[in-house]
């Protein structure tokens, strides 16, 4: 007698869970396999193994990062200062410092940053380690020597590199590819909830590296969504994200729209210009494109770029800031049209895994 086609769906299912859920506990032991971690007053270092810490003494890392002061610090935000540390021979660490809000939420935050210990991408910046304590955490991340793409872009960084069209065309597709791989490939998937050019760095090569995880939420695969406090930067939220509370990945699409906009046009979402005149970036760049006069709102120093390249990426970043959140792309569909602009540049990029 031949079995139920619904029994045989559902065994298919059971051994289906059984290895995902294997592989899970398999990754989850071999990541405790490779951390060190160290005590002192009130506090623990957490650090990742890899082949730049390998050598370090946990103890000798702990103590160089306490010691961290004013003259070390390199940049600041809304959601912590970043500190400049350097180990022995010349090898360096950005270390974020965040202001602990709850036990609960710290207790998720060692859960997440633990998750995120796994990710190995390319244009995803490397988290080392974290620190927690009474009143604050650390993160420790890879130093990235061109700073961030605001930096860049709006001058507030020491390096005065000049991003032409091929260089921004190429910062926008690396940023896209690491959040797709948050979104897609990450096991549980990651809503970044943080998107902005600042959290945009940039290496040597101004390879795009997004970075700083501190309110990044971890996600199932069969959820939608996850619910929060409001939190991110303003000018970069999605506007349904103020009614609902809700994070979900389409968000973050939204906010990777916007820094298409900053790419495109040179201004910052809050540039004083669109304050005095009560408008937005998004808002003010909308009602010009759809005018069909992209060249009034793109940055002067990309006027003898390749129009068709200028205008194909004006019309995705529209996609991705419609206000209805169905109706934008996901990022693996923004990363297919971004690689479709200049193909060459798709080639040779399948490195791009997490560790096991």
């Amino acid at each position: 007698m031949k079995t139920p086609f619904y029994i045989s769906i559902s065994v298919i299912a059971f051994v289906l869970s059984k290895m995902i859920m294997a592989v899970l506990c398999y990754r989850r032991w071999k990541r405790n396999q490779s951390v060190f971690r160290e005590s002192s007053k009130g506090g623990k270092l957490v650090m990742f193994r890899s082949q730049r810490i390998k050598s370090l003494k946990p103890s000798m890392f702990l103590k160089k990062t306490m010691k961290l002061s004013n003259k070390d610090v390199i940049g600041s935000g809304g959601y912590g200062v970043v500190y400049k540390l350097v180990i022995g021979d010349g090898i360096s660490f950005a270390v974020k410092k965040l202001n602990r809000i709850s036990a609960d939420q710290d207790r998720g935050f060692e859960r997440e940053l633990e998750a995120m210990g796994d990710i190995k991408h390319r244009n995803i910046v490397t988290l080392h380690g974290y620190y927690t304590a009474p009143h604050y955490n650390l993160l420790v991340y890879e130093l990235m020597s061109n700073g961030s793409l605001d930096g860049l872009l709006h001058g507030k960084s020491v390096n005065k590199t000049f991003l032409d069209w091929p260089s921004r065309y190429k910062i926008a597709l690396g940023a896209a590819r690491g959040i797709s791989y948050l979104h897609h490939d990450c096991v549980p998937h990651i809503i970044h909830r943080d998107i902005k050019s600042s959290n945009i760095l940039l290496d040597r090569n101004l390879e795009a590296r997004v970075s700083d995880f501190g309110l990044a939420t971890l996600m199932e695969p069969d959820k939608t969504h996850v619910s929060t406090l409001v939190a991110g930067t303003f000018g970069y939220l999605a506007p349904e994200y103020f009614d609902t509370g809700k994070a979900t990945a389409k968000g973050d699409v939204y906010s990777f729209g916007v820094v298409l906009l900053e790419l495109l046009t040179g201004k910052k979402p809050t540039d004083e210009a669109f304050v005095e005149e009560g408008t937005k970036l998004v808002t003010w760049v909308k009602s010009v494109v759809e005018e069909k006069r992209e060249e009034y709102v793109l940055d002067i120093s990309l006027n003898d770029s390749p129009i068709d390249e200028i205008n194909h990426v004006f019309s995705i970043a529209l996609m991705c800031l419609e206000p209805e959140p169905t109706k934008r792309p996901t990022m693996a569909e923004v990363v297919k049209m971004l690689e479709q602009i200049r193909p060459e540049l798709s080639e040779n990029r399948t490195n791009c895994t997490s560790s096991s």
